[in-house]
């Protein structure tokens, strides 16, 4: 339960990466019991648009994006360490359109993104506990650590502009710290996300981007039976793209804000999540927002 702008831009590099380095997700270092199994099923509306340079042959870039994520989630142990791994597939219906060296131009994609894997360990602060130890357990300072991995499994056409997939692998080591005094969590995030040259990117380039750094913070007030609040912030920066070598002056810089809302429904082994998060500053890169929905169910 606790669970760019290049000279020939793809919208997928735009939004999917974009997201991928801007997520904000509060309680991703939070203390569970291991045996832990949860289905999650979202929904993510997201319109925006991107902010270019002056002299970039692509303007006036709108995109809105709805995504439908499968996700799955399990708990073990690790050398006496609570651990995690995660996995997801989203399918979704893109629609953009922008002016290409003053042209006006638009496209629609629907069918899978790239797919997520992600592994996380709690190093000091998180002992391995099955559900009945768990139960006496008070959470203090956490710190853990973890990797995600964005695999190219989504659609993608060599010859289009317009692209649910990104045609390479994207890797993000990160590291979380968490500390709670009563029902105040307070967590800081920090991670980069590098990526494999996409080689056959638009016909016939091909396409290297530098590294992109993202942060989060969060605040999160706990109610009771389980229900939570939480203001989240988020900063990126870093991704220059190359295209064959020669640099696109691309490089994001903004920051988000947003928050989320968690009850369990039904039962304890149901709940639903509310998320919202928008642009609040954005000198380069993505100004959108976007609302998620989703349900989850958790068994042991």
């Amino acid at each position: 339960m606790y669970i760019k702008n290049a000279i020939v831009c793809s919208l997928v590099l735009i939004f999917s990466s974009a997201l991928q380095a801007q997520e904000m997700e509060p309680r991703s270092y939070a203390v569970v019991p291991t045996g832990l199994h949860a289905m999650a099923l979202s929904y993510t509306y997201s319109s925006g648009n991107v902010v270019t340079e002056g002299s970039s042959p692509i303007q006036n870039l709108d995109v809105t994006n709805q995504v439908f994520n499968l996700g799955y989630v399990q708990t073990f142990t690790l050398l006496s360490k609570l651990a995690r791994i995660a996995v997801s597939m989203p399918f979704g219906f893109l629609d953009g359109n922008a002016k290409f060296l003053g042209v006006d131009t638009s496209g629609s994609r629907t069918g899978f993104y790239d797919g997520r894997i992600k592994f996380g360990v709690n190093l000091f602060g998180s002992p391995s506990l099955p559900p009945p130890q768990f139960q006496k357990f008070q959470e203090h300072t956490v710190f853990g650590v973890s990797l995600v991995i964005s695999v190219p499994l989504g659609q993608y056409y060599p010859a289009k502009l317009i692209n649910l997939g990104s045609n390479r692998w994207g890797f993000k080591p990160e590291l979380g710290i968490s500390h709670r005094e009563g029902r105040l969590f307070y967590e800081l995030y920090g991670g980069v996300w590098f990526y494999t040259q996409n080689s056959n990117y638009f016909k016939s380039y091909h396409q290297d981007e530098n590294a992109v750094f993202s942060f989060q913070a969060h605040v999160d007030y706990t109610f009771k039976h389980g229900r939570y609040i939480a203001l989240n912030g988020g900063y990126a920066n870093g991704g220059e793209t190359f295209l064959n070598g020669i640099a696109q002056n691309d490089e994001v810089r903004n920051w988000r804000l947003g928050t989320t809302f968690s009850t369990p429904v039904f039962n304890k082994h149901q709940s639903i999540k509310v998320m919202i998060n928008t642009g609040i500053a954005t000198r380069a890169g993505q100004n959108y927002t976007a609302l998620t929905l989703v349900y989850q169910y958790s068994w042991f």
